[in-house]
């Protein structure tokens, strides 16, 4: 299986780590370490950099919060964020993804050489369908979302999520498909933490191989959410960065339940945990 992006023709016969670029001072998870001004530019860029040596696969990067209750960033702050950084993720040598929602961001990191939009709102905000249908090949992943980042885990989802989300996610992507954008460039993500219980995500991994019957890659983002530390007792205390072994422990078994990628902050870690998976895979 391949994922077409912009640059790139990413062979999912394999799992692909993500690495988490958060360009944002109120990330619910590393937002104070990576938060951009022009005096730590370079600390970001160097971040891009440590991420591909400790082998990320692809780089996404973030210039708006979507943690529970985040407020929209403007559109002109998202661009002075992000633009700068995408300009030196794309020449690193990994495919680049970028996390908006926003269809004038979409087209400026495009025109910038980035391969894939990676949107919570899987393309329903107005002309964010026809930015990405527009280009000739960048890759997309279409997240499920309940409600918006404001109210969505006030009033998470309701009944049995598994075939919710599967039958939002499909027609997302079938939507997109009628504009003329190849399946071979899309990729589902069921959204973990966007509006949904703690005991729902679990039910997410339990039965994520129902999702893959949608026929398109997975993929899985459970780097540091709140559900880990629901379910750890030790870690109902503990800053969303103590969370990295159950973190990868859960991308592991987002790998073994099918899922092509998984997005992390701990790149270095879930690489390691998945060479020793794949040394003892069959």
């Amino acid at each position: 299986m391949i994922w077409q992006t912009a640059r790139f023709q990413l062979d999912l016969s394999q799992p692909r780590v993500m690495g988490i670029v958060n360009v944002t001072p109120d990330s619910f998870s590393d937002g104070a370490n990576y938060s951009f001004a022009t005096d730590n530019l370079s600390v970001v860029l160097a971040h891009c950099e440590k991420l591909v040596r400790d082998g990320a696969d692809l780089l996404d990067i973030g210039g708006e919060s979507t943690r529970p209750g985040a407020l929209p960033v403007p559109l002109e702050q998202e661009l002075a964020r992000v633009l700068p950084v995408v300009r030196h993720a794309v020449t690193l040598g990994v495919p680049v993804s970028v996390d908006t929602y926003k269809p004038e961001v979409m087209r400026a990191v495009l025109d910038l050489g980035a391969d894939i939009i990676n949107d919570i709102w899987a393309l329903r905000q107005p002309g964010a369908l026809e930015a990405v249908a527009a280009h000739a090949s960048c890759g997309v992943c279409l997240m499920h979302m309940h409600r918006e980042p404001q109210t969505m885990q006030a009033t998470p989802m309701q009944g049995d999520v598994v075939p919710q989300v599967f039958l939002f996610l499909k027609e997302a992507a079938q939507t997109l498909q009628t504009l003329g954008v190849e399946k071979s460039r899309i990729v589902l993500d069921p959204g973990i933490g966007f509006g949904k219980t703690v005991e729902q995500n679990f039910v997410l991994l339990a039965r994520q191989h129902e999702l893959l019957a949608a026929g398109y890659p997975l993929l899985a983002g459970w780097s540091r959410k709140s559900s880990l530390a629901a379910v750890c007792d030790d870690l109902a205390t503990a800053s969303p960065q103590g969370r990295m072994i159950p973190s990868v422990a859960a991308a592991l078994l987002s790998i073994e339940r099918g899922a092509h990628i998984v997005r992390v902050h701990d790149v270095r870690e879930t690489v390691q945990v998945l060479k020793v998976w794949k040394a003892a895979s069959p």
